[in-house]
């Protein structure tokens, strides 16, 4: 995990309803259907996955003691998961870049079959830090990214969705690797993404379990595999923006992902629900020499290497929600400054049938200096308030962004609001526009 961006940012609670759909991006995605019911997800061996992580530490032990960027153990760790990966059936890019002066590899595998124009993508960045081996950051992603990959290939996987993985090089040095290959895709190949899913220290010693709050699917349905196992999880704070899901997200493709901790301290609740020990880091070994083969907690591994497979069965087999009737406000609304009373941009619906969607999508565009200072909420013509974006942001300015809500209790027709408040001094702005689609 890189550490590009502040300790300040990285902690921000993200509270909004999110999965943010840009207008360029593929439809939603939905559940399978009975009829068209996802085959049964694979156990995910826990050997293999440590058989990956072994060979990963020999070839740092081989190659000066690390895996970093531009270092000749990076290299030979591509070329060991392109080598499984092209004997498996995949069809496997290298894609080079410049960073510091060295040259740095992305590599992608592509599953033959599934619809080129929704791709479900997962990946882990490949690199370490020049201290060390990197085992559990990020050896654990990489190695069960790549055993995911190989159980598809084992079951000859037919999904609805095209499948793609990454491992991405200098993530270390502030999500470099990853940056490019998304800033260099066309348009039009970013817009045929309907998933990133990003798996960045899944092995931590002392683990949470902690879940991505991006796009709402993919985080449903890790969720859902957790509830299944009775395990507690809680939204993902520590790598906000620190991580490879960033460039995808920032490109308005929805992302999701498994996080087991850094060097945050668990807290007292944290090791009642989860075991471990409270008052130590998640991973004291983090970006450090001990990051070993013994910095790795096997139970999270193995429970996180399952999730990638349930996440990529199921949402592979999904199917794109049509977008339904949309309707827009264009009008400028201006936000007064805190502590102003919020305001309210209206939108009447008329011509829909029976209630809103399950996948209600709200597009927001607000010009603002400091997003970090807006509550936004959708409000339903019966007067019930949906959170879309809670304060988060940082000082970052500008709210452009598109939110699925489950707005299925609210009949469609009628007046909805989309209401803002500043709820702090010193910074202006207005509602541009907003569009809900049905």
């Amino acid at each position: 995990m890189s550490l590009s961006v502040s300790r300040r940012l990285a902690a921000v609670t993200a509270l909004a309803v999110a999965g943010l759909f840009a207008a360029t991006t593929p439809a939603a995605l939905a559940a399978p259907t009975a009829a068209n019911a996802a085959p049964t997800p694979p156990d995910i061996p826990l050997a293999n996955v440590k058989a990956h992580l072994s060979q990963l530490s020999t070839i740092a032990a081989n190659n000066g003691g690390n895996r970093a960027h531009g270092k000749a153990g990076y290299k030979a760790s591509i070329d060991y998961v392109k080598a499984k990966l092209d004997a498996a059936g995949f069809t496997t890019t290298l894609q080079t870049f410049t960073s510091s002066g060295a040259t740095g590899y992305n590599l992608i595998a592509d599953w033959p079959g599934g619809d080129p124009n929704s791709v479900l993508m997962s990946g882990s960045h490949l690199d370490s830090v020049s201290a060390g081996a990197g085992i559990n950051d990020n050896g654990s992603g990489s190695a069960a990214v790549l055993e995911a990959a190989l159980a598809v290939s084992r079951a000859g996987l037919q999904p609805t969705k095209h499948l793609r993985f990454g491992w991405w090089g200098a993530e270390e040095l502030g999500l470099i690797g990853s940056k490019y290959y998304v800033n260099n895709l066309p348009a039009a190949e970013k817009a045929k993404i309907s998933g990133y899913l990003n798996f960045d220290m899944i092995g931590s010693p002392n683990p949470g379990y902690f879940v991505y709050d991006d796009d709402p699917t993919i985080e449903q349905t890790f969720k859902n595999y957790y509830a299944g196992l009775g395990i507690p999880t809680e939204i993902e704070t520590e790598g906000d923006g620190r991580s490879d899901h960033a460039p995808f997200k920032n490109a308005g493709i929805p992302v999701g992902g498994l996080f087991s901790g850094a060097d945050y301290t668990k807290t007292a609740a944290q090791a009642q629900k989860w075991g471990g020990t409270s008052g130590q880091a998640f991973d004291r070994c983090y970006h450090s020499s001990c990051d070993n083969l013994s910095n790795i907690n096997d139970t999270a591994l193995d429970r996180n290497a399952d999730a990638i497979a349930y996440a990529i069965w199921n949402l592979g087999a999904a199917t794109p929600v049509p977008p339904g009737p949309s309707f827009e406000n264009t009008s400028d609304v201006n936000i007064p400054d805190s502590p102003a009373a919020a305001v309210n941009s209206p939108i009447t619906v008329s011509g829909v049938t029976g209630n809103a969607p399950a996948t209600t999508k709200v597009d927001v565009n607000i010009v603002h200096t400091y997003r970090g200072d807006l509550v936004v909420d959708l409000v339903a013509p019966d007067g019930t308030v949906y959170n879309l974006h809670n304060k988060t942001g940082g000082s970052a300015d500008n709210l452009v962004q598109s939110y699925t809500v489950n707005a299925s209790s609210e009949v469609a027709n009628g007046v909805w609001k989309l209401q803002v408040k500043d709820t702090a001094a010193q910074d202006v702005g207005y509602i541009n526009s907003w569009k809900i689609t049905f």
